[in-house]
């Protein structure tokens, strides 16, 4: 008796179950850098300087799935492996784009008409408030991170004169999601 019992509780259950739809999940936060070779930066978007031939275009960078509540974002290129002891370089970070923009638009930096309206470039490392492309010690490779980060403030306070550092500040405890692609660049021995 007490067999059937748990048997028909299981069968129960198990009907239940089989007509409850699983929940919905949402599709990831998500990044995409266009114009690269497998990966790779092309010399359209390398630095033109400290010894690169590069063009120095900033590339086409989309996001989608952007978290709900999102409320700004800001987007950043990073190298982790330059040689700065541990801090990485900075190439290019753009901050203050509305939740509704869904992309920055190949060359973009330094052109207020192809930037969303409202972003404002901040300082690089190379000391500029625009993009500065790839560009590592020769016979190096190193990984540059774009991060775009959704935050739960409308903006934050920071101008073109503003440090990566002060970005970094300003951002803090209010990510409320990230999305990152890893791209490569080489630079040959010449």
């Amino acid at each position: 008796m007490k067999l059937r019992a748990a048997l028909r509780a299981t069968v129960c259950s198990t009907t239940l179950l089989a007509i409850v739809p699983a929940p919905a999940f949402a599709e990831p936060f998500s990044v995409k850098v266009d114009g690269l070779n497998r990966g790779q930066f092309a010399n359209e978007q390398v630095y033109g300087g400290f010894g690169c031939r590069g063009e120095n275009v900033s590339p086409h960078i989309s996001w989608s799935h952007v978290p709900a509540g999102t409320k700004s974002i800001v987007v950043t290129i990073h190298d982790p492996d330059a040689p700065t002891g541990g801090l990485g370089w900075t190439h290019w970070e753009v901050a203050n784009i509305a939740p509704s923009q869904t992309s920055i638009e190949k060359g973009a930096s330094g052109n207020a008409n192809l930037l969303p309206a409202g972003a404002v470039e901040t300082l690089t490392d190379f000391g500029d408030s625009k993009y500065g492309g790839p560009c590592p010690p020769q016979g190096e490779s190193h990984r540059y991170v774009v991060t775009v980060s959704a935050l739960s403030v409308p903006g934050i306070d920071v101008k073109a004169a503003s440090s990566p550092a002060l970005v970094a500040y300003q951002m803090h405890g209010k990510v409320i999601g990230q999305a990152r692609f890893v791209a490569r660049y080489h630079r040959s021995v010449e």
